[in-house]
């Protein structure tokens, strides 16, 4: 797991939907945020193993993450756009 990586929650009330990567807590918990249901102020603490991971990495937001600048819910929602869109179809 990397910071800014596309997820998808396999077990929960999240199940069935994409989230990126926001914190990295330790080997067995990762923070996720999606901008919409969980906001980047209050991410969810999520076990890894309930989490398959999609293989992509959200470049703007992954380089915002790592330099501890701002992201703003507006840009990873419209950057989640896409899997998510896939997901309900």
């Amino acid at each position: 797991m990397e910071l800014g990586q596309v997820v998808y929650s396999k077990q929960g009330r999240d199940s069935g939907r994409y989230y990126a990567v926001v914190e990295i807590v330790d080997k067995d918990y990762v923070k996720i945020a999606d901008g919409k249901l969980r906001r980047i102020k209050s991410p969810k603490l999520k076990k890894i193993k309930h989490l398959k991971t999609k293989g992509e990495l959200l470049d703007k937001i992954s380089e915002k993450l790592k330099h501890n600048a701002q992201v703003f819910d507006t840009e990873l929602r419209s950057a989640l756009r896409p899997f998510n869109e896939e997901a309900d179809c």
